[in-house]
This record gives structure tokens, sequence and C-alpha cells, in this order.
């Protein structure tokens, strides 16, 4: 089995399970240079038990900007003698595993996590993120990517190849997600008793009220849909800078009894909400990927997504919608159609909210392979 040697920023519930079905592939060492995620905390002590892989922390160096290196990463790669190391995105830590190589102090095949949606491929963020992206693809031997689509626009860009693009959506498993269903249950009712939810249709929100969410915008496309159907309540789950903006937002439009803000959550706290809700939406306007998604889906909720998010590559004719937030008039059709096939859940019953995700165990396992026989 070979040796797996990844750079990570900082462990996400949504990555536990990813990292754990790769241990089950290679040799896997995960090095997080961060000890949480830097603009949003969670709880380690939960998240660090669930791991099935060998891991460590790089936390002395340099931090400015959104931007880390990390001193000891070419020690940490002699004492681990890995076969193949990926570094994440386009940043120094990245550059430094290309530039070790340059010097031929490494020897191993290098790669790099990107974690953009076909838009931020586009319509990519910075000078400085464009120039590194073009100078660094092609002295890397494999890409991460979130979409097939991302793979085919670094094929047909910077004219790699297929086998050396790894596709790898942000996926959690069902399984670990939905096995304490009594506790989840139990959760879920008190939460529609607290919050008068019994009767209603529930569009469900989770995530971080920052401006990329578009969550202001989204609120005034749908508060006449809101007002106009009297069961509906929209739900959202989190805090952020523009909670303000939001409270304020919902006074204005007289939205006090339609839109509900109960706070963040995590854990089976934050899964029992996809139990009272009927649909999730994820309207964001910048969005990598939005596990999220992945969460409602395997909860059994239909998506109103976002096109401009990596996880509408999810979402099929099935288990979701997906529309454009920048135009209001197809927002509110299209939002009007999808709570027409959308269901009240009177009761709140796991057992009758089977996973609407497909099954990518395959895919994962034939896509991850790549490192070994490209």
């Amino acid at each position: 089995m070979e040796k797996l040697l990844i750079f990570h920023p900082a462990l996400a519930p949504y990555r536990v399970d990813q990292f754990n079905a790769l241990n089950q592939l290679y040799d896997l060492e995960v090095v997080f240079v961060f000890d949480n995620v830097w603009n949003h905390k969670f709880d380690q002590s939960k998240l660090l038990p669930l791991l099935e892989f060998k891991y460590s922390f790089l936390l002395k160096g340099l931090f400015c900007n959104g931007r880390v290196f990390r001193f000891g990463m070419l020690r940490k790669i002699r004492k681990a003698k890995p076969d193949i190391i990926l570094g994440f995105e386009y940043s120094l830590t990245t550059q430094y595993l290309i530039l070790l190589k340059w010097l031929r102090l490494i020897h191993q095949r290098i790669g790099s996590t990107i974690d953009d949606s076909i838009d931020i491929c586009h319509n990519i963020q910075s000078r400085g993120r464009y120039l590194a992206r073009k100078t660094t693809v092609n002295n890397l031997d494999y890409l991460v990517v979130l979409s097939d689509e991302v793979s085919e626009y670094y094929q047909e860009a910077f004219k790699l190849k297929k086998q050396q693009i790894i596709v790898s959506p942000i996926l959690q498993a069902p399984d670990r997600l939905r096995n304490n269903a009594d506790n989840l249950e139990s959760i879920a009712k008190k939460y529609r008793k607290e919050y008068q939810l019994a009767g209603k249709k529930v569009l469900l929100f989770v995530g971080r009220f920052i401006p990329e969410k578009a969550l202001p915008r989204f609120i005034s496309t749908i508060a006449s849909l809101l007002h106009e159907h009297e069961d509906l309540v929209f739900v959202l789950v989190g805090d952020g800078q523009e909670r303000g903006t939001i409270e304020n937002l919902v006074q204005n439009k007289s939205l006090e009894n339609k839109v509900l803000l109960p706070g963040r959550f995590e854990g089976e706290e934050l899964f029992a909400w996809y139990l009272c809700a009927s649909c999730f939406t994820l309207p964001s306007l910048s969005e990598t990927f939005g596990a999220v998604v992945n969460e409602a889906l395997i909860f059994g909720l239909p998506v109103f997504c976002s096109k401009y998010a990596g996880a509408s590559s999810l979402i099929q004719s099935h288990n979701g919608v997906v529309f454009d937030p920048l135009n209001e008039k197809t927002t509110i059709e299209k939002l009007n159609h999808f709570l027409g096939w959308t269901e009240n859940f009177d009761e709140i019953d796991i057992t009758n909210r089977p996973s609407l995700m497909l099954d990518y165990k395959e895919v994962f396992i034939k896509e991850w392979r790549k490192l070994v026989y490209a």
C-alpha cells in the first residue's frame, strides 16, 4: 500500500469521511497547518476521535491575510517517507513542494487539492491567484478537483490529461450522519415545538451569514412568496457578520413569523434541523462546493441550489432544482414550482426520509486510484 501525505488547512466535519475512505486505499497521513478552521471554528474534541488515520499538526510559521507557510515541512516529509504528497490550492505550501522538487530535495509525485467551482475557474478572484494558478498547474503531477466540469476545464485550459485529475466531491457517509436516529428525532421534536413548525413547510438554510451566501438578496427576492404561502417558513441555521442586516430586512419586510434565526449548531444538534425541514436551499453567489447540500440530500431533503455552488453538480431531476440567484424572475418561478413538489412532514421519522444522495463509492475508488495508475 502506497503512502499518501496530505498537507491540509484544518479539520472540518465534512472532511472526516473522505479522509477515512482514503485511508482504506492508501497509508494516509494528514498534516494540518491550523488547529481549527480559521474563519469558522468547529469543536475539534468531537471531530478528532472520528479519524481513522495518522494525523499531526504544523503550527509554527507565518500567517498573513489568510496565507500560511509552516516551518518543518521538509522534515515531516523525510520522516513520513511518502510516495505521493498533496498540498492545497495554489498556496505557499504547494509552491514550496514544487520548489523542493525542483531543487531535488524531494522526488515524490506531488499534487494539490483545488476546491474551485466551475464559476470560480472562469472568474478567478484575484490577479495573484490567476498568476499562481498559471505558474503552478503544469508543475504538478496531479490535481484533485470537486466536479467533472472543473476537470474538463483544466484539461482544456491547461492541456492536462484526464488521468492527472482526480474528481472527488466533498461527500459524507450517510450511515454515520443518520446512525443515532432516536436522538436526532428527539432533538428535532424539541425544535418543532419551540419554533412552532408543526404543519409548516420549512425551507432550510445552513451556513455562515456572509456576503457570498447572498441571504439578504434571496430573502428580498422570495419575500412575496413567503407572504403568499401561509404555511411556508424560512429557517436560517447559522450566524455571521450579516446577521444584523438580515434581522433588519426581516423587520422591514414584516417577515418576523416567516423567517426564523435559531442560531448556529454542530453535530447532532445541527443534523436534527434537517429532520424539521421539507426542503433546503443554498443561494450563494460564490461557493467552492457547499457541503451542506450533501448533508441535506443525505437526510432526504430536495435542494434548491444556486448554479454558482460547486455542489450543484450533485443535483439531478429527482433531488432538486438548480437556479440563478441573480435572476429574480426565474428564482421566484423555479422556487414556486420546487415548493409545489416538496412535502410537509407532519411526523418526524427518519425512516420516512430516505437519502437522496447517489452512491459515489465506486467512483471515489476509481478516481483516487489514478494516483497509482496514472
